[in-house]
């Protein structure tokens, strides 16, 4: 029998009455652990030999000194009062070894078939900060950490409701992480949590590490670019997602939640929307679709017009745009790509460097590779205000992942320029409105309400709406009860 075999065996099997040989097994169980602790002690009042187990990094010890071991230890009562919120009765060795691998203590007690597993569970975790990427100026500096109940707790902070459900599923064989899906048990279609819970169970891994890998096996279309589930470190985002009737996975050990179905427009909205003027808010969105567009097919365009299709520029920027370009060697193709990729580097270097180092690349670098290129002839001065026109429209897209789907998607788009000019660009943008009203979401179309067309969704798409006439849920999420707010009554006139 393998060593496997062998652990799957005693994980299966249930603890012994003997102390020794329930301390035997422990140790046979946790060998190599280091900071496995077995405090062996006499509980006074029963004059009974006991140990509790647990493992040193995972717990507060300060709980276990003075809510567990004082009062076994030193009450001479017959029943002395353990100060723990939650104990559960275990024989199972399963169960004991995921509990102590997860951070709770167990007691064992010569005599006794059953364990006692308590709650003392205490391991390293940050404090609660501002989002470190979704910066706010109106919105709540609270952002979620890397433990799921301080993160479910967040949200109910939003959300004191007792339709509030949480559904709890284990995924990972070596990790056994803990998968949260949060949402309202009275707005939520039920289908979707169905299909949700099906798809998670299907996972078969060692372990998950953040919502990034949960989202990847999860997506409907894993080939396409585009991000299929809205990613946000934001409580008040994600409570304002679970109010329309998404569902939002909470994955223990990640700073970042799932929130699904998602659509296209989803991604543009900002939690700044809603606690700004509706008409400042809808100037905003509406810029945030421009700076979609400008930072997809500007380069593209750029490559198209002084490629092929130059008689549509007027005569005097020709002529302006052919003297900038009298000491440039490559084509506008080369010019471009070259010019994106030092831009992506510049920016991954700027993510990679400790932040007031990487300011100063990504800012002193631009400029003096930039200045430098125009100077030595290598690139003309228009493509460096395309590339930094370009650069400044995807940093105005709200969510980090559509804005690295535009920045990859951008590359095919210069190719197809280069190669067909602008009847390549209008081949390239009917192909991607034809991915995105095919693409769906946790089996929700993906365009909606653009495609298929909901008109009453529309109060929340390209603008925003005052928030007094929203008084539907949006569609989009397919939510079982769209009423979000009684009709205002119309103030009578004195």
């Amino acid at each position: 029998m393998s060593s496997q075999e062998q652990q799957q065996e005693q994980q299966t099997a249930t603890i012994s009455s003997n102390l020794s040989d329930n301390i035997t097994q422990i140790n046979s169980i946790f060998q190599g652990f280091p900071d496995l602790v077995i405090r062996e002690f006499t509980i006074q009042s029963t004059r009974k030999a006991a140990a509790l187990v647990y493992l040193g990094g995972l717990t507060d010890k300060n709980s276990v000194n003075n809510n567990v071991l004082e009062p076994l230890m030193f009450q001479l009562n017959m029943s002395p009062t353990v100060s723990i919120s939650h104990l559960i009765a275990e024989d199972k060795w399963r169960a004991i070894s995921t509990a102590i691998l997860g951070g709770s203590s167990v007691l064992f007690v010569n005599g006794s078939a059953e364990a006692s597993i308590l709650d003392t569970q205490g391991w390293p975790q940050r404090s609660i900060g501002d989002p470190q990427i979704e910066s706010s100026l109106k919105g709540a500096h609270q952002g979620f950490v890397e433990t799921g109940s301080q993160n479910i707790a967040l949200i109910r902070r939003y959300i004191p409701s007792t339709e509030l459900k949480i559904k709890e599923l284990k995924v990972g064989v070596r990790g056994n992480t803990t998968v949260s899906i949060l949402y309202l048990g009275d707005v939520a279609q039920p289908e979707i949590l169905e299909e949700l819970e099906k798809r998670i169970q299907k996972i078969n891994v060692d372990a998950i590490i953040n919502a990034g890998e949960l989202g990847e096996f999860i997506e409907d279309n894993p080939y396409s670019p585009f991000p299929q589930f809205v990613s946000t470190e934001r409580p008040d985002s994600a409570a304002s997602q679970i109010l329309q009737g998404r569902y939002v996975m909470v994955v223990d050990g990640s700073p970042n939640v799932l929130i699904g179905p998602a659509t296209f427009v989803s991604f543009f909205q900002s939690i700044d929307d809603y606690s700004t003027r509706w008409l400042i808010s809808s100037f905003i969105r509406v810029t945030r679709y421009f700076a979609f567009f400008i930072a997809l097919f500007l380069p593209a365009i750029y490559i198209a017009l002084i490629s092929f299709n130059y008689v549509v520029i007027p005569i005097k920027l020709i002529i302006s745009i052919g003297e900038s370009r009298e000491r440039v060697p490559f084509p506008p193709f080369a010019e471009a790509i070259m010019m994106e990729i030092t831009l992506e580097m510049l920016r991954e270097a700027g993510i990679r460097l400790p932040a007031p180092i990487g300011q100063t690349v990504g800012i002193v670098g631009g400029i003096v590779i930039g200045q430098a290129a125009v100077q030595a002839g290598i690139v003309s001065n228009i493509m460096v205000i395309v590339v930094a026109s370009t650069a400044i429209a995807s940093f105005i897209i709200p969510n980090y992942d559509m804005g690295a789907a535009v920045r990859f998607l951008r590359f095919p788009m210069m190719i197809i320029a280069s190669i067909f000019g602008i009847v390549g660009i209008a081949a390239g943008l009917m192909t991607l409105i034809i991915h995105l009203v095919t693409l769906k979401s946790l089996d929700t179309p993906y365009g909606s309400p653009l495609a298929p067309v909901r008109f009453t969704d529309w109060k929340d798409t390209f603008i925003r709406a005052p928030l007094w006439i929203m008084k539907k849920r949006p569609v989009n999420a397919d939510p079982v009860q769209l009423d979000r707010q009684d009709p205002i009554p119309s103030k009578e006139k004195p």
